[in-house]
């Protein structure tokens, strides 16, 4: 479904006054990098949805790599669509904000674009006068939830590109005029639908210098409050990916990093870890199904006959726990069935994920805070637990390097488990324990370690 560009590089711009720089040398030089205001709010959110909906669902045969076979617009006809029920059902999961897929890799557009002829605006909804876009954004100010816009550049079936944003031979545009659609596509994403919360670009962004559009100042000046997921060299708010589609982030997984790697979004890689002394803030994003992998078009977009290649509940929960649990952001992906609804059965699923994560993470038996090396936890009785939560305050940077978890029973202190990043969430499991008192020890930092919260909870 995505980052099937051939080769990206993501790096941050450091802001002055804002950010500091370190080398990659581990004699550490004494200066901790910072997220900027926007990336602790986008750390925050923690839980995100990525909604897909393009011409698969209607043409399940379709390949938007053989040219001149994409699916006349009238095929798109959605005759139930309610982004209310979209934004509500990631509201059930407890979503923070959503990703609308606006475009993917047909380059039929779910917005009335003036770039060219392939849009909502050719096909029988609403009379060619519709605006999914427009719905959907209006439907997250409904609800509470930050929105944000997929917006590919790399791939565009419709007019004969291919990754990583080249316009391949016999095409009716020239890369020239490609280009010159990129942008006039991005600005009216990025002007008429008001502020973004994130921008996803699937697959990064082909660089000026290998003949892509000049993408970055149109960022800077139309969305310079936005999240970048793979954005372009110098645009200072991006994130990263994790190296695989199935909501496991590597551990550790530092939110500092030198830069990204290439990967076609399908196979697992490593080295997407960042790195504690690196010079930028740019964390990780964790996307996954809802659907199993080997589901229609890796589970991002609905077919028929797939209701029961829903992950189960424990599943998810496991993903939650390898994605939030390890620093990063979760972003679960979300399908839309041919009347234009998320599928009952996938609702009922994402509202007990939303209810399970709420029922294990919402209410510790003890919790602390505060500024050191060691932190205890007292519970009144011996109790039995089975997970619990560490956080850093993230506005001071990631400090601590290494730590231990120890419980004291029957009057003994045991080992339990050990780390090394925690940044915004670390969550650790382990098997059921009873315990008197639970503590957290840091036995190598950056700086004076700054814990927002140490909190435990009991076995289910």
């Amino acid at each position: 479904m995505k980052k099937n560009t051939i080769f990206y590089v993501i790096v941050i711009f450091i802001i002055l006054g804002g950010w500091g720089c370190s080398s990659k040398n581990h004699n550490f030089s004494g200066v901790v990098i910072k997220p900027n205001l926007l990336q602790q709010k986008w750390a925050d959110a923690e839980i995100g949805v990525l909604i897909h909906f393009d011409m698969p669902v209607y043409y399940p045969e379709y390949n938007w790599r053989k040219w001149g076979n994409h699916p006349n617009a009238s095929s798109f006809n959605p005759t139930e669509l309610n982004t209310d029920q979209w934004i509500e059902t990631a509201s059930k999961l407890g979503a923070k904000y959503a990703v609308l897929v606006a475009k993917h890799g047909s380059g039929f557009c779910l917005w009335p674009t003036e770039a060219h002829g392939y849009s909502i605006k050719h096909s029988p909804w609403k009379n060619g006068n519709g605006d999914i876009v427009k719905d959907f954004v209006n439907s997250c100010k409904k609800n509470g939830i930050k929105p944000g816009i997929y917006a590919s550049t790399t791939a565009n079936g419709y007019l004969h590109v291919d990754n990583p944003g080249l316009v391949q031979e016999g095409a009716p545009v020239t890369q020239e005029e490609y280009n010159e659609i990129v942008k006039k596509q991005l600005t009216e994403l990025w002007t008429n639908y008001g502020e973004l919360f994130e921008i996803w670009f699937d697959g990064g962004v082909l660089s000026m210098e290998r003949g892509g559009a000049e993408v970055l100042p149109l960022l800077k000046k139309l969305q310079p409050n936005a999240i970048a997921f793979q954005g372009p060299y110098g645009y200072p708010n991006l994130v990263r990916w994790v190296g695989n589609e199935e909501g496991v982030a590597p551990y550790p997984c530092w939110a500092t990093a030198d830069s990204t790697t290439s990967s076609d979004g399908i196979m697992a890689i490593n080295g997407l870890n960042g790195d504690p002394f690196a010079p930028f803030w740019c964390p990780g994003e964790s996307d996954f199904t809802l659907r199993w992998n080997k589901s229609f078009q890796g589970g991002w977009f609905w077919h028929v006959g797939q209701d029961s290649m829903i992950f189960s509940v424990d599943e998810l929960i496991k993903k939650y726990e390898t994605s939030v649990g390890r620093n990063t952001n979760m972003l679960l992906g979300i399908v839309i069935d041919k009347r234009g609804l998320v599928p009952d059965a996938d609702v009922q699923r994402i509202k007990e994920f939303g209810d399970a994560i709420r029922a294990k993470y919402t209410n510790p038996i003890a919790e602390t805070s505060g500024t050191g090396n060691e932190f205890v936890l007292n519970l009144s009785t011996p109790t039995t637990i089975d997970h619990l939560i560490i956080q850093e305050d993230i506005s001071l940077g990631e400090r601590v390097l290494k730590y231990r978890i120890q419980g004291e029973k029957d009057g003994s202190w045991i080992n339990m488990c050990t780390g090394s990043c925690i940044g915004h969430k670390r969550i650790e499991t382990f098997a059921p324990i009873t315990l008197n008192q639970i503590r957290l020890i840091i036995g190598e930092s950056k700086a004076t370690p700054q814990i927002k919260s140490f909190r435990v909870f009991e076995a289910e």
